[in-house]
């Protein structure tokens, strides 16, 4: 009995950052994209920080690591989940402008960003 080798159904968004860009079985074109998803959730994680220090500011110990690892958690979370909905947009139109600089624009494929 013969197995063919089957290429593996790859999803961009669900490989890590660091092993993205070696990874043959992901387009050019979805790398862009979930570069741009990245920094768009870096940029929301660093503007919910400020945002969010005068609602988590603790009256007991404010220096508590336990707070500040809860405070990393929920802004974590929020600017993921932000970022991956694709509503606030930074995001889609860094990968229009990435791919129009790296010619990589194309039909978009499953799970890719919509202009």
């Amino acid at each position: 009995m013969e197995i063919s080798a089957l290429k593996p159904n790859v999803n961009a968004s669900d490989l890590q950052i660091e092993k993205l860009a070696g990874n043959s079985h992901v387009s050019e074109r979805q790398k862009v994209d979930a570069v741009s998803r990245e920094f768009e959730a870096v940029m929301l994680r660093q503007i919910l920080t400020d945002a969010t220090k005068k609602i988590f500011s603790s009256d007991t110990d404010p220096e508590s690591s336990s707070d500040g690892i809860y405070k990393d958690m929920i802004t974590n979370t929020l600017a993921d989940s932000i970022s991956r909905s694709g509503e606030f947009g930074l995001a889609r139109s860094l990968a229009k402008q990435l791919q129009h600089e790296f010619k990589t624009d194309h039909a978009p494929a499953q799970g890719e960003l919509q202009p």
